[in-house]
């Protein structure tokens, strides 16, 4: 017994050190192989960290679990910004002996906690999941390139997990939250059962924008027959549930290749009216359990044939309910004797052969009946004929249907009839009216209700033609807590409409969003409009405003709106309109933008072709003034936050189509990023998405500035700017503290200390986070030191160590003109003269956006100064020291490299003869011509990439018009053929005997013998 236990001990002293190596001992092999499998298999990123994989072989027992942690995929090409996955947590139990042997993992399970998935597909048919890589060799059975990994699950599990599918396609959506799933079947076989159940908390489908299901609750508990061999999949026990509707599906799925084979049935497994009544929008509530039900429901439809790229299988529904009733337990009134046959029918899976016929639709809301039939033929173009009437005191209808904290009262009266195609080019002859009389709305969020609210309305198309339809709205009026409004509007035409509408009285927008609650919205003020138009759009779009009449008035009063998408906010204070056929005046315009003040007044004309017509200016001049303006308060991160500063936003900056405005800009103080600019005048002209500014001043930094220059967003995807500056007085520290572009292409800025003038222009391309693209960058001008101390440089140090010039650590620039370039992002100085004692320095060269300088620098110094070592060096360069003896004074060519921050200053030569400045002129001059030459074939580059897409587009353009050429013609023979055979045909034709004509009476025997 004794040997039993202590043996037992061993086994398991072995058995968790085993446990504790296998781990450790094979995670690397198992990551490489994973690796190298998605590598292999899958077009997509698969984002992880090597960190967040881990072994263990006790969570999973006898598996050896393999974890991911914070897995994501992400999609490439059209998906390059969609994650398709985002997983925190996920798991595979690997099979121990295939990970000891070594040969092939076999993977037994899967699960994943809390993901994500968001499925798409595009209208071209492309899906974001479509990530595996096609297979271009059969495999074989000495395959090398064959799948580490075996296939072998037997059960998976997601929890708490986020679906969403997007087929635009279709179009067709879903959503489901809460999701919860577990599976089980035996991969490793060719046949065998997969079982699943599925919940979900939330669940919603859409189709074209309608939403037919929301927040509902899924459970499904599914059984299906796999057939992997043969790619079949057949629904056995299967029991699906959305809220209290339960349906069953029956039939298959075959998958070969790359379609889909669709034969499948479903149909409502209880007959309850209540089952189908679950599934109405807004009907399935936490008072659903409690409301009385009657009447019986038939539901049941198919889905039939095959799904690839674009082509859907065929489907249909039908619907019928008999006697249907439903109460509210809390209501008084009950909706009644609802009765629907309907069905939904499409053949082939082509949308434009769609059906849906609504043979009967009837229900008793109270009192009050409503009638509907309708027949749908094709969806592009619609072939319609349906008809609706109804009748409905709305006090009766909040007695049968609930609607929360609100008030309803009056007469509504539908009578709808329309029959006919509606299309791009036609409409169906339609005649609908609508009348509310004595209409009562009242919230309880606030006390003062709409009342009188009365509306004649109708739509009438006489001919099926689109421009001869009609909406008129006769009039509409209301009043609100005692102010009235009231109007009226005819529309003629739907391509080129007339149009004639008046609008009168006071919109208090604090009491009617309190009414009609604006989500993610906040408004108040007061609108007293007294507006009318009357004219035709054909002549809006000609600009003939003589032919229009508009006139009127409008009145705002402490306007204030906030929302999500502008949480800084918007109030005016003040602001008088008056309107005429070609503009508004603004007048006496204050208020707020965010915490800024703005004052404004001016005029906008080509106010109606922008409103009504596609791709029209709106036009207009304002002068705008502010005694306080916050640009950073502008500046905001996708949270919808204020950024600390203007270099943390990130996002192209878009100037808007359609406009052509000028403002004239008057600004006390300025805040931007850090700069706080004062005293702003000049002009802002926007215009064809380009925004342009007019001799723009201020002064900041204790400087004057004067700037033109445009930012052009006509190709978002490169903006362009170009700017001319003119800066008086501004010192060398602040501007390199102040500006990016100065700490990028002179970085020399930060170290001297002292103030400068300059006339400068520069263009470029700007990057998203809205700074300069500095390889882009050409310009140049003049830059003119006015006084700036040189001292603690490491450039003159170790210029200064070199040639034992003490006078060289420390020197002032005074009044000093330096030309300068930027050729493609590098800062080229041309070569310019100091003189310091009795020495005489040029220098000049290049420096670029990578830190890194190229200088040259000529030191004409009287001989005797030059040291000891650097006499036997330059005798060295110089070829003897006879020369140098003899002369007065020497000229040091020094070349200096490196970076600002560590510079190397060497000795490349001397002369006696030679200036100073021709020495640096020619080194500055190849320099340039080197810069310009790179420049060039970077331009050719990008004008020979053009030239090839366009060549490539218009041979595209050429080969698809003979492509249609040939078509054409080909369908021109086929038509000649044709008839020529109905020719032939109606020759061959035997033809029919002509009626016989009756005899002729003859005369001359009548009445004779």
């Amino acid at each position: 017994m004794k040997k039993v236990v202590i043996g037992f001990f061993v086994f398991l002293a072995v058995l968790l050190a085993v446990a504790a190596l296998v781990p450790v001992l094979f995670k690397d092999k198992i990551k490489q192989t994973l690796d190298k499998e998605i590598a292999k298999n899958i077009n997509a990123n698969v984002l992880y960290q090597t960190d967040d994989v881990s072994l263990s072989l006790f969570r999973d027992f006898p598996d050896v679990s393999l974890g991911v942690e914070n897995l994501a995929i992400v999609g490439i090409d059209s998906f390059a910004t969609d994650t398709l996955a985002q997983v925190p947590s996920f798991r595979m139990g690997l099979d121990l002996m295939s990970v000891i042997a070594g040969d092939e993992l076999k993977i037994n399970s899967v699960a994943m906690d809390e993901p994500k998935i968001k499925l798409i597909v595009l209208k071209s048919g492309k899906a974001n999941w479509d990530i595996m890589k096609p297979d271009t060799v059969a495999p074989t059975p000495t395959d090398t390139t064959a799948s580490d990994f075996a296939i072998a699950i037997k059960k998976w599990e997601v929890s708490n997990g986020t679906l969403f599918y997007d087929d635009l396609s279709i179009p067709f959506g879903m959503a489901a939250y809460n999701v919860n799933h577990t599976g089980s079947g035996d991969f490793a076989k060719d046949v065998f059962d997969m079982k699943s159940q599925t919940t979900s908390d939330r669940f919603t489908m859409t189709y074209d924008g309608v939403n037919y299901i929301e927040n509902g609750k899924l459970d499904a508990d599914v059984t299906m027959a796999m057939d992997l061999a043969k790619s079949l999949y057949t629904f056995k026990d299967n029991n699906i549930r959305v809220n209290e509707l339960p349906f069953q599906f029956a039939g298959t799925i075959l998958m070969p290749e790359e379609a889909m084979d669709f034969d499948l049935t479903f149909k409502a497994t209880e007959t309850d009216f209540k089952n189908v009544l679950s599934v109405v929008p807004g009907m399935y509530t936490e008072q659903f359990k409690d409301i009385k039900t009657e009447g019986k429901l038939s539901f049941d439809g198919y889905f039939k044939g095959r799904m690839v790229d674009t082509l859907m299988p065929g489907f249909g529904t039908e619907l019928k309910i008999i006697n249907g009733f439903f109460k509210y337990p809390d209501l008084p009134q009950a909706a009644r004797n609802i009765n629907v046959d309907m069905r939904i029918d499409n053949k082939d899976g082509n949308p434009n052969n769609t059906t849906i016929n609504v043979r009967q639709l009837h229900l008793d809301l109270g009192k009050n009946p409503v009638d509907a039939k309708m027949l749908v033929e094709g969806l592009e173009p619609m072939k319609l004929d349906g008809n609706v009437k109804a009748s409905i005191d709305l006090t009766e209808m909040t007695k049968v249907f609930p609607i929360e904290g609100m008030t309803l009262r009056g007469l509504l009266k539908v009578d709808a009839d329309a029959k006919g195609v509606y299309s791009e080019t036609s409409m169906p002859v339609i005649d609908a009216d609508m009348r509310l009389t004595n209409g009562y709305v009242k919230s309880k969020d606030f006390p003062a209700p709409i009342e009188g609210l009365n509306m004649v309305a109708n739509i009438l198309n006489k001919t099926g033609n689109t421009d001869d339809t009609r909406i008129n709205i006769q009039n509409f009026n209301m009043t609100l807590d005692g102010e009235p409004l009231s109007g009226r509007a005819l529309i003629a035409g739907i391509d080129k409409p007339a149009f004639d509408f008046d609008i009168k009285g006071i919109l208090d927008l604090t009491k009617l969003t309190k009414i009609f609650p604006q989500e993610g919205m906040t408004v108040s003020g007061r609108i007293n409009a007294n507006v009318a138009a009357k004219g035709k759009l054909s002549d809006v779009e000609a600009e003939k405003y003589s032919n229009i009449s508009a006139n009127g008035t409008m009145g705002i009063s402490n306007l204030n709106f906030v929302s999500t998408d502008l949480p800084q906010g918007i109030k005016i204070s003040k602001a008088n309109a008056v309107f005429n056929n070609e503009r508004i005046e603004l007048k006496n315009m204050s208020g707020y933008l965010g915490k800024s003040d703005i004052q404004a007044n001016g005029s906008i004309s080509n106010y109606l072709g922008y409103a009504l017509a596609d791709n029209q200016n709106l036009r207009g001049n304002f002068n705008l003034s502010s005694n306080n303006f916050n640009v950073n308060e502008w500046m905001v991160e996708e949270t919808g936050q204020p950024v600390a500063s203007a270099q943390e936003a990130e996002g192209v900056v878009e100037v808007p189509a359609n406009l052509d405005i000028t403002l004239n800009v008057n600004a006390k103080q300025v805040l931007y990023d850090n700069l706080k600019l004062n005293n702003i005048n000049g002009r802002v002209l926007v215009k064809d998405k380009v925004a342009k500014l007019d001799k723009v001043t201020f002064n900041t930094l204790g400087a004057t500035f004067a700037t033109s220059g445009t930012y052009n967003t006509t190709d978002i995807t490169k903006p362009l700017f170009d700017m001319d500056l003119d800066i008086q007085n501004l010192n060398f520290r602040q501007a390199f503290s102040a500006f990016n572009t100065i700490k990028a292409i002179a970085p020399i800025a930060g170290l001297l200390d002292g103030t400068f003038n300059t006339k400068f222009n520069f263009a470029g391309e700007m990057a998203p986070d809205m700074t300069p693209v500095f390889k882009s960058m050409d310009g140049g001008g003049v830059i003119k030191v006015l006084k700036a101390a040189v001292r603690d440089v490491k450039i003159v140090q170790q210029i200064s160590t070199l040639t034992r010039l003490e006078e060289l650590k420390n020197f002032v620039v005074e009044n000093k003109m330096i030309d300068a370039q930027i050729i493609d992002g590098s800062l080229v100085i041309k070569p310019f003269d100091m003189k310091i004692g009795d020495m005489q320095m040029t220098v000049g060269g290049s420096n670029n956006v990578n830190g890194q300088i190229d200088y040259v620098t000529a030191l004409n110094v009287p001989t005797g100064k030059v040291g000891k070592e650097l006499n036997s060096r330059l005798a060295g360069v110089m070829g003897g020291a006879t020369q140098l003896k003899a002369a007065e004074r020497v000229t040091l060519n020094l070349k200096v490299g490196g970076t600002l921050a560590d510079p190397r200053v060497s000795l490349a030569g001397g002369s006696v003869k030679e200036q100073a400045s021709n020495l640096v002129k020619e080194a500055v001059q190849s320099k340039l011509d080197d810069a310009k030459l790179k420049l060039d074939q970077r331009k050719q580059q990008a004008a020979d990439s053009i030239r090839n897409e366009l060549n490539r587009r218009k041979a595209e353009a050429e080969q698809k018009a003979r492509l249609e050429l040939e078509k054409k013609r080909k369908e021109a023979e086929l038509n000649i053929k044709k008839q020529a055979t109905d020719k032939i045909s109606d020759f061959l034709k035997p033809k029919a005997k002509p009626a016989a004509k009756p005899a002729p009476v003859d005369t001359t025997k009548t009445g004779t013998k």
